[in-house]
């Protein structure tokens, strides 16, 4: 009997870790963006814009390829000013969304 308590605290413990974990970017929606950048006074942005997106259901498919390079391809940008990163969720991993957008020439 002891080791069933034992073990429902360790599950209840570890459940309630999930939880707040997965509240750490929002547990109903996130929608942030932010830049890639480490000099943003000076940021010249280019002419050309190109993205890559990455996908994921459940925490189990997971498809995409959100790198910088996969979007600079996207934009037909030989040389990358700038670079932004977004980031979408339904309810933490029901839905996930990530995607790199470069600036440049």
């Amino acid at each position: 009997m002891k080791i069933a308590k034992r073990w429902t605290r360790v599950l209840s413990l570890t459940v309630a870790l999930a939880a707040v974990g997965s509240m750490s970017l929002g547990c109903v929606y996130t929608n942030i963006k932010r830049p890639l950048d480490t000099d943003l006074s000076n940021t010249e942005l280019g002419s050309k814009t190109g993205h890559s997106d990455a996908y994921s259901i459940l925490g189990l498919v997971a498809w995409g390829d959100a790198g910088t390079r996969a979007a600079a391809r996207e934009g037909e940008i030989d040389t990358i000013r700038h670079a932004d990163q977004s980031f979408f969720s339904v309810l933490g991993f029901v839905y996930a969304h990530y995607q790199t957008i470069v600036y440049g020439d």
